[in-house]
């Protein structure tokens, strides 16, 4: 069994909120805290962690998923009389709950648990009795929020700031979404918090998943990982994530993007969310991403943050349950008069009624389509079902006055007796009366301004598909070929997936006009096509699909979770794990001091750049506390010091100048020599140079089109930096560089590499492992065998150094005895077995053991 392993427990203890008491007695698996309750490495939960699954699977993990989103999905009813009591049922249209009924078979019994708000206000007296009732026959835990502070969280911080800035709506006056509010930020991380106590009544953190949803809860990430640091955490958003010139006007932006990067995997419905959201955390967080098979992954402090992309579907079982009622046939029947009958086309809209779903431009877009082809006057009829908005506000009044104007404008104008070219329908609709006007409807219609998802288009195209019962109501043959259209926004997080709709662009109103007449005219074998196309994906991609999904590589991203160490760093919402392999440690002062003490003959190999030197510093030269700091090392008779960088040997020459006795290696280890007096020596046949002019030109070009970059050209080598330059583009210009270098300069004896922020072209075979191996050589031939030796460094090219000296002692170019330290800077994956965080640590580490050295000449020269 696997001990259980919690990062602070009297944290736990003391942190825990005063309802755990009550709620111990009503749930059977809850978390343990020393001193609590019973000891959580009992015997009593080896059943728990014996039975594990070698993630081969390629169903969803057993086991239980914790879902944790703003409202529970469930329907809440004061019982009649006005007395104590409450009714409770499930809320069929949520997607929480869609999601247990389409995965449960796929997952082979998997169980689901609820954290979440009620949509009602429960009185303190009664919530023992509500939570008891919930748990034991919804398995749902309630999150009882204060009134107060629920105003604040939700209708204040997420409405006024979060939604409107998600949306592309900049708060630039009091009117638009009002400015920062800084209790607002309060109340949603106090909310969240509260949200998170509730998590770890229940949680059992070595077997359970927790899937958080939307932007409700974006920093819950960073409570459950302050208490876990190894729980299993996905997190998906609902919403779109705006790009970096909209997110960074955010004042919490850095907050937010931290806590999310405290889940395991983080799941958005498109490609252009996930992308702004990576371009953020590069930006603000100067963090890179890569795709390795397929997968998409961030490096954050030694765990690897996966993305995932895929939007959501919609339940198919409960739409088919839905188009086979009575009732659906019946309504179907009653539109179908209404309509089809008069000769009349319907047009659908079916939209909530707040700012961003576009109404007034679709209106805008129908009137124009009258204008414009005045054949459809008495013909064509839009029905625009208006479900209330989710928010309140000014704008919700202003967005239902201008829709009821336009549709009277339009009304009076091309209305005759009999005939209404817009019906308004603004009151709640039951489902199965919305889907008997998907099946009406001849095209569906979505000009959303910007939307996260939008699964309006999806249940159209299932309705559209009718059923045998439908068929025979409607005297269709089961055998004829089914037809839909859509025109959607270019907007919404459905358009992607959706091929053969007719995307638009919402603001252009006569361009959406022209889509509802080419919708309405398009030959019948062509809508069937689209329908046809758009019917295949809709039904092998429903809400099942994308629930089973996620969890399969939220299993696969936490797979490796047990086998890492892992500790807290960092206060407050900056709190984040560093994780790391078991073999991959700290370089320890002490360690590496008593080591040096004791050890006779010593190779010491330092990188310069982003080692001793910050890659920040504008000014790269040494300073003199540098400069003292390598005489002392290379004044120890018993020292080798090697200084090994990129830069020229001009350069070197001149900074370290007042170095007499240390080595250094330029350009990557071309040039090479032992101390300053010495000649400088080549560590490979002389190098052709005849390549530069073909290199120069094509560097030179993408430095003209890079604002921030330049070129470095050396000797032997070539550079092309981007440091100065946007992050983004520069990346996408190096790729661009990289190819078109390796391209015409393929017949060339030089390689090309792409480093920290640039492209460099060197000479086939130079590596810094090559001085390495000189150095090792070099004292083997004067009878120094090494028993110590310390090799640092910060960047792909000082890898193969570090390959070069931990494969040494197998080589036989160093005793086993000895003492051998390869160390990288920053936790990242490295042939390196030692960190240390950054610069500063490295510049202590070098004093400290400079200052042994000069006690060790201290006491000879006393002894003498």
């Amino acid at each position: 069994m696997v001990s259980r392993s919690y990062s602070n427990l009297l944290e736990l203890a003391s942190g825990e909120p005063s309802s755990l008491g009550r709620l111990r007695r009503l749930i059977p698996r809850v978390v343990t805290a020393s001193g609590i309750v019973p000891d959580i490495d009992s015997s009593s939960s080896s059943s728990d962690t014996d039975d594990t699954d070698d993630g081969s699977s390629s169903s969803a993990p057993n086991g239980r998923t914790i879902i944790v989103a703003n409202q529970l999905p469930i329907r809440v009813h004061r019982r009649h009389g006005g007395g104590r009591g409450w009714s409770f049922s499930w809320d069929e249209d949520s997607l929480l709950l869609q999601l247990k009924d389409t995965i449960g078979d796929r997952a082979g019994g998997m169980e689901f648990i609820y954290v979440g708000c009620l949509g009602h206000e429960i009185p303190p007296s009664e919530q023992d009795e509500v939570s008891q009732v919930l748990l034991e026959k919804f398995n749902c835990v309630p999150t009882f929020l204060p009134p107060d502070l629920l105003s604040r969280f939700y209708h204040g911080f997420c409405k006024q700031h979060l939604w409107p800035l998600f949306h592309y709506m900049l708060p630039l006056s009091a009117e638009l979404g009002g400015r920062f509010n800084r209790s607002l930020w309060q109340a949603y991380v106090s909310a969240n918090k509260v949200f998170a106590d509730k998590i770890l009544e229940v949680i059992s953190p070595d077997d359970d998943f927790v899937w958080v949803h939307d932007y409700h809860l974006m920093i819950l990430p960073t409570f459950l990982r302050k208490r876990f640091n190894r729980v299993k955490l996905g997190f998906f958003l609902h919403s779109p994530f705006p790009s970096s010139e909209i997110y960074k006007t955010l004042p919490v932006r850095e907050e937010i993007l931290r806590a999310l990067l405290n889940s395991d995997l983080i799941g958005f419905h498109t490609f252009d969310y996930a992308r702004h959201f990576l371009s953020c955390c590069s930006r603000m967080l100067g963090l890179t991403y890569e795709s390795k098979r397929g997968y998409i992954g961030l490096e954050y402090y030694g765990r690897t943050v996966s993305i995932k992309i895929l939007s959501v579907g919609i339940h198919m079982g409960q739409l088919k349950s839905v188009l086979s009622l009575p009732g659906t046939e019946m309504k179907v029947l009653e539109l179908m008069k209404q309509f089809s009958s008069q000769g009349r086309t319907m047009l659908l809209g079916v939209d909530d009624m707040d700012i961003f779903k576009g109404i007034s431009l679709k209106l805008l877009a129908f009137e124009q389509l009258l204008l414009q082809h005045p054949g459809c006057q008495g013909k064509v009829v839009l029905v625009q079902i208006a479900n209330p908005a989710r928010g309140k506000g000014k704008d919700v009044v202003e967005v239902q006055a201008e829709s009821h104007a336009m549709v009277k404008r339009i009304n009076e104008t091309f209305g005759r007796p009999g005939y209404e070219p817009v019906i308004m329908i603004d009151k709640p609709l039951q489902f199965y009366e919305r889907v008997a006007y998907y099946v009406v409807a001849e095209c569906c219609l979505v000009t959303a301004v910007r939307d996260g998802m939008n699964l309006i288009p999806y249940e159209y195209i299932v309705s559209r598909q009718g059923n045998e019962r439908l068929d025979q109501a409607l005297g269709l043959s089961p055998s004829m070929p089914r037809k839909s259209m859509l025109v959607v926004s270019e907007f919404i997080g459905c358009s992607p997936s959706l091929s053969g709709a007719i995307r638009v662009n919402p603001w252009n109103i006569d361009a959406v006009a022209d889509a509802m007449d080419s919708a309405l005219e398009m030959p019948e074998a062509e809508k069937q096509l689209r329908h046809e196309k758009h019917y295949r994906y809709v039904s092998t991609h429903d809400v099942g699909y994308w629930a089973n999904s996620f969890l399969q590589d939220l299993e696969r991203t936490c797979r490796d979770h047990i086998r890492r160490r892992c500790w807290g760093i960092g206060f407050g919402l900056g709190f984040r794990v560093v994780a790391l392999d078991p073999n991959f440690r700290k370089l320890s002062m002490e360690h590496i001091v008593s080591a040096y003490r004791r050890t006779s003959t010593r190779a010491i190999l330092l990188d310069y750049d982003g080692t001793l030197m910050p890659q920040a510093s504008i000014d790269k030269s040494p300073s003199q506390q540098s400069i003292e700091m390598l005489n002392s090392l290379c004044c120890d008779k018993n020292n080798v010091v090697f200084l090994v960088s990129a830069r020229s040997r001009s350069t070197l020459s001149d900074w370290f100048s007042p170095c007499e006795n240390l080595g250094m290696a330029a350009e990557h280890g071309y040039f090479l020599r032992l101390n300053r007096d010495a000649e400088w020596k080549t560590c490979i046949p002389v190098a052709d140079c005849s390549w530069k002019p073909i290199a120069e030109p094509v560097m030179s070009l993408y430095t003209e089109t890079t604002d921030g970059s330049t070129i470095e050209d050396k000797e032997t080598s070539m550079v092309w930096c981007y440091e100065d330059a946007d992050p983004d583009f520069g990346s996408c210009q190096a790729k661009e560089l990289l190819d078109h270098l390796e391209s015409v300069l393929a017949n060339e004896p030089v390689s090309v590499k792409t480093g920290q922020n640039n492209v460099e072209v060197k000479p086939q075979g130079v590596s810094k492992g090559l001085v390495a191996e000189r150095l090792l050589s070099t004292m083997r031939e004067r009878g120094l065998l090494p028993d110590f030796v310390l090799c640092i460094g910060d960047d792909r090219s000082d890898e193969d150094m570090f390959e070069v000296i931990t494969g040494a002692v197998d080589g036989h170019s160093l005793p086993p005895s000895a003492e051998v330290f390869a160390c990288t800077v920053g936790r990242k994956p490295s042939k390196a077995k030692y960190y240390l965080d950054d610069t500063a640590e490295i510049v202590r580490l070098m004093q400290g053991l400079a200052s042994v050295s000069e006690q060790s000449l201290e006491t000879f020269v006393s002894a003498q």
